[in-house]
C-alpha cells in the first residue's frame, strides 16, 4: 500500500512574519532563478519571514543573513 502525500505549496508572500517556510521551487527565468541562488535561496532552504507587513520591505532571514526582496519577487517563490 503505498500513499502518495503532497504538501501544500504557497506563494512566500502568503507566509506570515515570523514563520519558517522551507523554498520549494521558484516560478521565474533562468535570471532570476540564478540571482535568488546566488543570494542561498534554494530549493530546500529554510527562511524564516522577518517582516512582511504591507508598505514594509519583505525581509527573510536565509542561514543566519537577512534578505530583502521585492514583493513581486516574493509571488514567484513557492514554499511550504
Amino acid at each position: 500500500d503505498r500513499r502518495i502525500m503532497t504538501l501544500t505549496q504557497m506563494p512566500l508572500i502568503m507566509a506570515s512574519r515570523g514563520s519558517k517556510v522551507r523554498l520549494v521551487s521558484v516560478n521565474g527565468g533562468k535570471q532570476m532563478t540564478s540571482r535568488l541562488a546566488a543570494m542561498g535561496l534554494l530549493p530546500g532552504v529554510e527562511v524564516e519571514i522577518i517582516s512582511n507587513a504591507p508598505g514594509d520591505p519583505f525581509i527573510l532571514d536565509v542561514r543566519g543573513s537577512r534578505l530583502v526582496l521585492g514583493r513581486g519577487m516574493a509571488h514567484k517563490i513557492f514554499v511550504n
